[in-house]
This record gives C-alpha cells, sequence and structure tokens, in this order.
C-alpha cells in the first residue's frame, strides 16, 4: 500500500499518454500513402471448350446410369431366384415311398387343414 501511495504522489492519477491534436483526422490518409503500391496482374479469361463445358453432364449421365443398371441387377436377379420351381417331373402312375411324402410334407409348411384341403380339392377334380 504504501508504494502504490508513493507512486501515485509522485506521477499523479491522471491519464500520462497523451495524443497531439488532430492525430487521428489524417492518419488513414498517412497509413495508406506509406504502403507500397499493390501491382495489378492481367487476368487472362480462358475460353471453355466444349469438353469442359460437357464433362459435368457427362459424368452425371454415367452416374445416373450406372445406377439403373444396378437396381436393375438387382431386381431381376430377385425375381427369378423367386420363380424357381422345385421339380417339373410328371407323376402320375408312379409309387412314391411313405418316407419322401412325409419329408416333402414336412418342408412344404402346410398345417394338417390346409393338407386336408388340398387333397380334398385335388380328388374331387380327379373324379369329376
Amino acid at each position: 500500500m504504501k508504494e502504490d501511495d508513493e507512486i501515485l504522489k509522485k506521477f499523479g492519477a491522471g491519464n500520462c499518454f497523451t495524443v497531439p491534436d488532430g492525430y487521428f483526422d489524417n492518419l488513414t490518409a498517412e497509413v495508406m500513402n506509406k504502403l507500397p503500391e499493390k501491382e495489378t496482374k492481367l487476368q487472362i479469361k480462358r475460353q471453355n471448350t466444349v469438353w469442359q463445358r460437357v464433362r459435368p453432364w457427362l459424368y452425371m449421365a454415367a452416374v445416373f446410369s450406372g445406377l439403373l443398371i444396378g437396381i436393375r441387377f438387382m431386381v431381376t436377379n430377385t425375381t427369378k431366384s423367386e420363380k424357381t420351381t422345385i421339380a417339373t417331373v410328371d407323376l402320375k402312375g408312379t409309387d412314391i415311398p411313405d418316407e419322401y411324402i412325409e419329408t416333402a410334407i414336412d418342408h412344404s409348411m402346410m398345417d394338417d387343414y390346409s393338407l386336408y384341403q388340398y387333397l380334398t380339392e385335388a380328388d374331387s377334380e380327379t373324379i369329376q
């Protein structure tokens, strides 16, 4: 505290930094005059070639055609795998052992009622 009081007595509490009158009025003009001149570069306009104008459209068309071909390939592969048939052999008049029939029925994922309905419809068609 004593040191602070001594400094205040010696120098006072006022602002010791001063600026000459009118210093900031011409400051920007003086700074701009002291800066070196900026060299202007000549800008040469290039003419765009036809390839440079067409290239983005060509790339976009290639992307869309690739997507369409990929989607088409995926759709046709999934539909073909669903349409495959298990057996196309005519089995009329042949004796099939019961063990094969039971396995086929188990794998057909049919409940007893659906199997009964299928067999009764099949018998009614052959009788008529």
